[in-house]
């Protein structure tokens, strides 16, 4: 121990003592020398006792007189510097005279409140004294002097202290001063702990975030873990308090406790092993508030790394799991957003799997906003770890792009098309490879262009979905390539149309939008009215590839107006420029010149983009080419995709193979594998490349000759398309070949295809040839039975040999009459037609040739399609025998063909490619005992209305155009008559029984049911109640008429007239008056003609009709052992299509019968009391809006039923057959009007009694030179003379035709029938390009030549 030190320090104490008013600067002096000397001061740390306490007495004696000076006079100074100086004295003299205090306890409060306030100087860094004050804090930490404090009851200074820590503390201090902090808190804290003190400690534990330096937070962390044991306790009992009754805990902190709890586990969770339990109570409330919080809070555990939350504590995480079934959907939501935190910190484990199940299962949540969080989590989950993520999750995810609501549809598509993005990055990177469940997402996208419920669907904004959103932007042309290469291996039919549907809408943009530019290049040098006339019709034609095709056109006006010729030149760059990169490029300069404040940049922007070859560039072609080139993969499957892949590009972008002719024809010459595909796309590009016919046609003819039929097809198509007007004698020789080639019988089936084709593409070329061919066919083909050389099994196509290569020459025959182009044809089509109707007859062309039923089937089958095709331009040729026989094809023994000519007829009608009468063959087959033949004709028949019920309507809503009745479907009706009156299963003439008559009649109610159902129409009642008028009139009509082939089958017309005008008139929900249906119907004068013998009274009384309705009804509801036997097979299963579920026949006197076709439900018996005379008027609602025609059906069946084909054909016999029908197929047919009287009150019957004689007036020209040589014009006045219609609260008004007043009947001359509309005014339906009507009137010229269509026969 220095003795000088102590000497010094007792004279400065002196010194000190005496100098009452002396200066600061010597006091400073003064106490400056004493902190030095007190530092040099050690403990006594002699070993024996007496020679300790006598160095601790004159230590003591040393700086008593400091001491004194301190306590009485500088510890009050007020100079900061003097009161630091004071306090680095003090902690020293602590320091020395440890562990007993130096100062009595009278002095202390104010010594420590002194010490403390030096520590709250400490934030000050850049303070010269800081280092001062730091040494009073390491000074203080070391001789543990604070915890006195505690002994002199100072707990308020103590509280004083601990904030002052927390507040001074910072990032920037030294780790040593923060461990003096640390010290000086522990002590206490060791010693003696409060909830005060604990308060204070865990509200900077919850500061973090809120403004407060992180420090402090760090430093609450620090005395948390050091102080665990000591503070259990009381926040223990703080935190449960809160958990069970937080509304009675009296402490601010409560509002916080769930974060507390939060920051307390991640630090010290030994302290809450108490507390996490009992979370599980607020699971269990009813206030959903608290089930959030708790909610989120055990979320947040859950997701701390490397903690395993959920497996130590079990019941808490089953309880939790719950969460995600609470019945409130914030908590479910809330539930979700925990997700992605508890995968990543729990990657494994059984735990993440019930988590990921309770997530799939909420991707079905009946709410919405569950649905789309749960999706939103999916696609988090799979971009944070696209390799572990289950492919299960990513399905189901996916599958919400076919959610009922827009808003998750969006969302998904959204948050799907990032996640395909990192998915294509990871495989450009070599992290992934290319997988299937990530390439379904752009599967399931593309059928969302099947939506009609949202806009954002359209194939318009498709389009920007493909071209902007799908790959990340820089990943390169090959990449994009290898992932559509493997997307076309998954792709099926309906992915494959929803992207030609983007791209041909795109490629339509272009083309008119190269026309727009040349048009206004011309307008300029030669401005002219004609010329702004058709820029205007141009720019109406491209805004419809618009999402807004109003706001579209009003830019398109703007950017007409416009003088800048560089946006016009820029753009026309964009429609040339093919390849990808470039027109990326191009576009971007083209933007970035254009500027973000351009006025029209936003439509520009779109319109660059619709203009940019951005989705498909000839870089796509070459990259797959040399995929095939190199078949790096030595995949098949990839090899075809990739094949098929190059056709969807070229059938609607043929240009981009310039440059790549050498390499496709290579590749044909080489690879046989895929040889259709590529010729396919040599047809489609022939005009567009650069390609001598001459080069290829060598490897073109041997397919032709030896390939398959569907390479021959194709390779005769691309002679057609490589060949210029100076090389047509190519097809010459190769129809000569062919011919040879069919002689020596060398790959028959191939050469009668080629010879079709040729025949369409060549027709003059073929015709030079017919005889020969047809005589080869005749002879060799359709007289080979079972057992000549041409047979020979074949398994794939479930027939004979011989049958085939029959059904393969019917095909050329037919090919041969359906020339494109329009060709004409010169030969009479007789022949053909009169061998179809053989086939259809006896599954065969000529007598006496053996085949087993399986091949007569298949021939029937052939023959019906044969028939169907050639009515696209032949079916006024048609006779009403063959048109029979062809539709009870529904009817035939063999379900697969009733199947196979349903789905024919079906995918024809959708195409608008034939008349509609062939639609009532969906009727027919209603009544198939097969369920799921029955579902299938139900489904069609309401897609059939509702497509083509929205066009007529459409249609009629065109300014200035006339409308026809036939055009509507209830139409069919007329041809459905007229097949259940030639149908051999029709009941006998004194038959009385009404259920043998309601099973008969069945597909007829079916099909009226269907026809007044307006939910098939999507509510639209006008539809409705016109179909309703347009049915009455159609069966006054019949009656009116009679059987143009056999007179003696007119009573059947007559009384399924009868029936179906009374079940109608008991199905007249909104009370319309029969008054307000149409005046004029017309009639195919093929089926019918004038009643030129007074038939007009069936054999059936109005009650024996209202028994048969009534029995067809009751029919539905009783077992079906209790039927008939011809009864029972439509009653087979318990429910029938919904197309007729849920209605209500209103019978008189007004009692409703649940007409619903489900058979579920027992109906009571009501008396049908029906009267066709009076009827009242009601006004009718206004129509919804029109939709199209869907892929998949709207109509949902209760049951699944089985969609399997019959692999082996039934050996049941035609089960009614129309060997006995005799209908005489007349060409030239009369045009006859009939006028019939009115009659209000009178019962239908009586009216028709009421008509008196009738006679007609038959044409004396034939049925070349009539305008409307095919119908039979029948008026049907009723009341009044205006047919009154609301189409959308339009009210129109029509005159009828004739005169109303006369109350006899007239007959008109062909003149005076002439001088009568064509149409009635029911819809007017404006043609349109590739449609074709059924049966309206028409023009014929040259019957010994082609038909063709002139006069006012339109397409649909």
């Amino acid at each position: 121990m220095a003795e000088s030190s102590l000497q010094l320090i007792s004279e400065i104490g002196a010194q000190l003592g005496r100098q009452t008013r002396s200066g600061k600067d010597s006091i400073l002096k003064s106490l400056k020398q004493a902190a030095n000397a007190l530092s040099e001061i050690e403990q006594p740390s002699s070993q024996e006792a007496a020679k300790k306490l006598g160095a601790a007495k004159k230590i003591e004696v040393a700086i008593n007189p400091l001491r004194k000076a301190i306590v009485n006079g500088l510890i009050q100074h007020k100079d900061k510097e003097v009161r630091l100086l004071v306090a680095i004295c003090l902690s020293e003299i602590f320091r020395v005279m440890a562990p007993e205090p130096p100062f009595e306890d009278k002095y202390l409060r104010e010594i420590f409140k002194l010490v403390i306030s030096t520590f709250a100087e400490l934030a000050d860094t850049t303070s010269p004294f800081f280092s001062r004050r730091v040494k009073i804090l390491e000074t203080v930490a070391r001789c543990k002097c604070c915890v006195i404090m505690l002994d002199i009851d100072c707990n308020d200074l103590v509280l004083e202290m601990f904030s002052i820590f927390f507040l001074v503390v910072r990032e920037n201090h030294q780790q040593s001063l923060i461990n003096h902090i640390v010290s000086i808190m522990t002590h206490i804290l060791t010693e003696e702990t409060s909830q005060t003190v604990v308060d204070v400690i865990l509200r900077n534990l919850v500061n973090e975030g809120k403004g407060a330096p992180s420090a402090s937070y760090q430093l609450a962390v620090s005395i948390s873990q050091h102080c665990a044991e000591k503070l259990e306790p009381f926040v223990r009992g703080f935190l449960t308090a809160c958990i069970l009754d937080r509304d009675a805990v009296e402490n601010e902190l409560k509002e916080f406790y769930h974060e507390i709890i939060f920051k307390l586990f991640q630090c010290a969770p030994q302290m809450l092993l108490a507390v996490i339990p009992n979370l599980t109570h607020e699971l269990l409330t009813d206030q959903v508030d608290v089930r959030i919080k708790a909610v989120n809070l055990i979320g947040k555990l859950f997701g701390l790394p490397e903690q395993h939350v959920a497996k130590h504590y079990r019941d808490l995480f089953l309880e939790f799991l719950k969460r995600f079934s609470d019945k409130s959907v914030e908590v479910r939501v809330s539930a979700l957003q925990c997700v992605k935190a508890f995968y990543l910190a729990n990657p494994s484990g059984t735990a993440l799997h019930e988590v990921l199940t309770a997530l799939e299962d909420r991707l079905l949540d009946f709410d919405d906003r569950v649905r789309m969080q749960a999706v939103i989590v999916a696609c988090d989950l799979a971009q944070s770890n696209l390799k572990s993520v289950p492919p299960k999750l990513i399905s189901q995810a996916t599958e919400r792009l076919r959610d009922k609501k827009i808003s998750v549809r969006k969302k998904a598509l959204h948050k799907l098309m990032e996640v395909y993005q990192d998915y294509c990055k990871k495989c450009s990177e070599g992290h992934m490879a290319i997988s299937d469940h990530f390439e379904q997402i752009l599967c399931k996208v593309l059928m969302l262009c099947y939506d009609k419920d949202c806009k954002e669907f359209r194939s318009q904004n498709m389009e920007i979905v493909l071209a902007e959103d799908l790959f990340p932007a820089h990943l390169s042309v090959e990449e994009r390539t290898r992932h559509w290469i493997h997307l076309f291996s998954i792709f099926t039919p309906l992915h494959i149309k929803a992207l030609n549907s983007i791209l041909s809408q795109k490629r339509r943009l272009q083309k008119e939008m190269q026309i727009y530019l040349a048009l206004r290049k011309k307008e300029k040098e030669n401005s002219s009215e004609e010329m702004q006339k058709r820029m205007k019709t141009s720019i109406i034609k491209m805004v419809a590839f618009f999402p807004d095709p109003s706001k579209a056109e009003d830019s398109f006006n703007k950017l007409s107006q416009m003088k800048d010729n560089s946006i016009f030149n820029s753009l026309a760059l964009l429609l040339d420029d093919m390849k990808f990169r470039d027109a990326l490029n191009n576009r971007d300069k083209f933007l970035k010149t254009l500027g973000d404040r351009h006025p029209l940049f936003e439509f520009l922007r779109s319109l660059s983009s619709k203009s940019s070859y951005n989705i498909f560039g000839s870089e796509h072609v070459q990259c797959i080419l040399d995929h095939l080139s190199c078949n790096r993969s030595g995949n098949r499957l990839l090899e075809a995709s990739s094949a098929k892949l190059l056709l969807a590009i070229i059938s609607i972008f043929p240009s981009l193979l310039r440059g790549s002719e050498v390499q496709l024809q290579m590749l044909i010459e080489e690879n046989h594998q895929i040889n259709d595909r590529l010729i396919e796309v040599l047809a489609k590009a022939g005009p567009h490349i650069c390609v001598q016919l001459s080069d290829i046609y060598p490897i073109l003819q041997r397919v032709c000759l030896e390939g398959s039929r569907t390479q021959a097809k194709f390779a005769v198509a691309a002679i057609a398309a490589l060949a210029g007007a100076s090389e047509q004698f190519f097809f010459s020789e190769l129809c000569k070949e062919l011919v040879d080639s069919l002689h020596s019988r060398r790959n028959i089936p191939t050469i009668l295809q080629s010879l079709g084709c040729v025949a369409q593409y060549s027709l003059s070329t073929f015709e030079a040839q017919n005889r020969e061919i047809v005589s080869f066919i005749k002879e060799n083909i359709f007289q080979a039975g079972a057992t000549d050389d041409l047979n020979s099994p074949d398994a794939t196509s479930g027939c004979c040999n011989s049958c085939q290569l029959k059904i393969y020459g019917l095909k050329t025959l037919v090919k041969s009459f359906l020339p494109h182009r329009g060709t004409h044809v010169r030969r009479q089509i007789n022949e053909v037609l009169d061998i179809l109707s053989k086939m259809l007859q006896k599954g065969d062309v000529f007598d006496g040739i053996i085949s087993c039923e399986s091949d007569r089937a298949h021939i029937r089958l052939a023959a019906a399609k044969s028939v169907l095709q050639l009515s696209r331009r032949w079916d006024l040729h048609i006779s009403p025998e063959i048109f029979c026989f062809t539709l009870f094809m529904a009817k035939d023994s063999s379900s697969l063909v009733r199947r196979l000519f349903l789905n024919k007829t079906h995918n024809l009608l959708k195409e608008h490619a034939i008349p509609i009468r062939y639609a009532s063959v969906f009727a027919l087959a209603t009544s198939d005992c097969l369920k799921d033949l029955q579902d299938d004709s139900f489904k069609y028949m309401a897609e059939f209305i509702k497509e083509y019920s929205r066009e007529a309507r459409i249609c009629q809503a065109s300014a200035g155009q006339g409308g026809s009745v036939t055009d509507y479907p209830a139409y069919i009706v007329v041809f459905l008559i007229y097949l259940l009156a030639h149908d051999t299963g029709f009941p006998h003439e004194n038959c009385r029984d009404e259920q043998i008559y309601a099973q008969f009649c069945s597909p007829l109610f079916n099909l009226l049911e269907a026809l007044v159902n307006a939910t098939i129409v999507d509510g639209d009642m006008d539809l409705v109640n016109d179909a309703r008028l347009l049915l009455l009139s159609i069966f006054r009509a019949v009656k009116k008429a009679e059987d143009a082939a056999d007179a003696q089958n007119t009573p059947k017309l007559h009384i399924i007239a009868d029936i179906g005008f009374s079940f109608v008139a008991a199905l007249n929900y909104n009370g319309v008056s029969s008054s307000h249906a149409p005046a004029l119907v017309l009639l195919p004068s093929s089926l019918y003609r004038a009643n030129s013998q007074c038939l007009t009274c069936s054999s059936a009384d109005d009650s024996f009709v209202s028994r048969i309705v009534y029995a067809f009804k009751s029919q539905i509801c009783v077992p079906v052992t209790s039927l008939p036997k011809r009864g029972r097979k439509c009653q087979e299963d318990n429910t029938q299509s919904d197309i007729i579920k849920n209605h209500t026949l209103i019978l008189a006197p007004h009692k409703k019968v649940d007409f619903s076709r489900t058979g579920t439900e027992t109906q009571t018996n009501v008396r049908q009391d029906i009267s066709v005379g009076q009827r009242r008027r009601q006004a009718v609602s206004p129509a919804s809006e029109s939709v199209g025609l869907h892929e998949c059906s709207t109509i949902n069946n209760q049951h699944g039923a089985s969609k399997k084909s019959e692999k082996i054909l039934e050996n049941k016999q035609l089960s009614s057959s129309c060997d006995s029908v005799t209908l005489r197929s007349s060409l030239a047919e009369s045009h006859v009007s009939i006028q019939i009287p009115e009659s209000n009150s009178s019962s239908f019957k009586e009216n028709v009694r009421a008509g008196g004689t009738i006679t007609a007036e038959h044409s004396k020209y034939s049925r070349a030179k009539l305008k409307d040589p095919c119908n039979l014009n029948v008026v049907l006045p009723e009341e009044s003379n205006t047919f009154q219609l609301q189409h959308n609260n339009l009210k129109r008004n029509v005159d009828t035709i004739g005169d109303v007043a006369a109350q006899q009947q007239k007959v008109l001359t062909i003149e005076e029938c002439q001088k009568f509309p064509k149409r009635t005014t029911l819809p007017g339906v404006k043609a349109r390009k590739g449609q074709k009507a059924s049966i309206d009137t028409s023009e014929v010229t040259n019957l010994n030549e082609d038909a063709v269509v002139k006069g006012a026969r339109r397409r649909k």
